[in-house]
């Protein structure tokens, strides 16, 4: 599968591999990327204006669905994601606008490229019904350190976990363009 190349209003390309939005497949995503990758990966809603980039404070001590919401517990702090159909109670069901605004439309693996078109940034996002930013979920990055800081020398074992996703749900081998790039702000 090749990737979809977007360019954003900034200028910025980003190579992006669209994925299924059916509930189960965003399920076993997510609990995966979640359950197995929970120590090195940052995400957080990633809008205009704002960026939140949490890690998880620990390995999750469940991760549930229930009415369409994935729920990721880490014993007191937790978060739910709409990853599906959203019907309410009986008593109290989702009205059909609400639930086509909180299911996702789109789901995708992506890799952010620099000037010269060398991966920089890797990652999932996802997307609800009206487009808007759900979840971005970015990779550990080989030019980052684990504190968060830009590293001296790149360390390409922080690929592992793009290695691994990509392998998994895009069928795709290790790249070795991925070891091109040369970190934020260099040409």
């Amino acid at each position: 599968m090749e990737p979809e190349i977007v360019i954003s209003p900034t200028g910025g390309k980003t190579e992006v591999w669209t994925l299924s939005t059916d509930e189960g497949d965003l399920h076993t995503l997510l609990e995966d990327i979640f359950r197995n990758h929970w120590k090195p990966i940052v995400f957080g809603p990633l809008i205009q204006g704002a960026a939140y980039e949490f890690r998880c404070p620990r390995e999750p001590k469940s991760i549930d669905l229930l009415d369409g919401y994935l729920t990721v517990h880490f014993g007191g702090t937790h978060f739910h994601l709409c990853i599906g159909e959203n019907k309410g109670s009986e008593s109290n069901p989702t009205l059909m606008e609400l639930r086509a605004h909180r299911r996702p439309s789109r789901a995708e693996i992506f890799r952010g490229l620099d000037g010269k078109d060398r991966p920089v940034t890797w990652g999932f996002r996802m997307f609800n019904g009206k487009d808007e930013p759900q979840i971005t979920i970015f990779f550990p990055n080989p030019f980052l350190t684990n504190e968060d800081g830009i590293a001296d020398e790149p360390d390409w074992s922080r690929l592992a976990t793009w290695e691994d996703i990509a392998r998994r749900y895009l069928d795709r081998e290790p790249d070795p363009r991925d070891r091109l790039g040369t970190g934020f702000g260099h040409s």
